[in-house]
């Protein structure tokens, strides 16, 4: 079997495409776990400082398999494999969310299910005019997993979150960017380009400050202001520990461009 992962290197940004095109990129246990494998590795890589993200053909991915699911529907062991798909799914939003680098998903076509949920865990998303966001569980009678219950009422609050869970709509590209899933939405000849060109731009920046700022957005959904800003303090006194702080600072009074060292 072809590997499902595929792993390449632009520079300093590590690309991680889903390849089964066939199936729209939907994700099964094997290749869930590879996937996060993959993410394992580019999060303890030094020499990598963002991740891109996305799917082969015209899907980012279509979210879990319905075929497999349907194989072991027949054998009587459908709660058996959710209950092992939905912790490999589990285990890949935590590592795209506790990446310490930015992540950047790229979505050419449809993020359904699990599939919207792991672009919605990403720092960065931009999408191809073409592309949609289904929750699609609804259409199978199942549940919202991969975190789908806690981004969609983060992101958009519960009333839209309620519209989107309950009547399986299609949210165009446009409509996304309009509620703020969605970062940029470009033409589909330009989607590879322009990702690639922003997981650059990310990958010049401060790697371990974007790291930091991206632990305090996720804390921001559970802490108070008064606990928010010591962790923020926190945090500040760390950078200014680090490299990248005073390169900064350095920089902005030379009147020139920083150059971030490795975190």
């Amino acid at each position: 079997m072809p590997d499902p992962i595929q792993t390449e290197r632009r520079g300093a940004v590590a690309i991680l495409t889903i390849q089964r095109p066939e199936r729209l990129n939907a994700l099964d246990v094997p290749s869930m776990l590879a996937l996060r494998r993959e993410l394992e590795k580019v999060a303890t890589d030094r020499t990598v400082r963002a991740v891109l993200l996305t799917g082969a053909g015209k899907a980012f991915c279509a979210g879990g398999d319905v075929a497999v699911m349907d194989e072991f529907r027949a054998r009587g062991e459908l709660a058996v494999m959710f209950h092992a798909l939905t912790g490999e799914m589990e285990s890949v939003i935590r590592e795209v969310m506790g990446m310490p680098k930015p992540v950047l998903a790229s979505l050419p076509g449809v993020a359904a299910g699990g599939g919207l949920s792991l672009a919605l865990a990403a720092d960065w998303r931009i999408a191809s005019e073409e592309a949609t966001l289904v929750t699609a569980f609804p259409t199978l009678g199942a549940v919202p997993d991969g975190g789908l219950s806690y981004f969609l009422p983060h992101f958009l609050g519960i009333g839209l979150a309620q519209e989107l869970l309950f009547s399986n709509a299609k949210v165009t590209a446009a409509r996304a960017r309009e509620l703020g899933l969605l970062h940029e939405v470009v033409p589909a000849g330009e989607l590879s380009r322009r990702s690639l060109e922003r997981a650059t731009e990310l990958a010049e920046g401060p790697t371990w400050a974007l790291g930091a700022t991206k632990r305090l957005l996720h804390a921001a959904f559970s802490e108070s202001a008064e606990s928010q800003m010591m962790l923020e303090r926190r945090a500040q006194v760390e950078a200014a520990l680090r490299n990248e702080l005073p390169e900064g600072i350095r920089a902005f009074r030379e009147k020139r461009r920083a150059k971030f060292p490795p975190p």
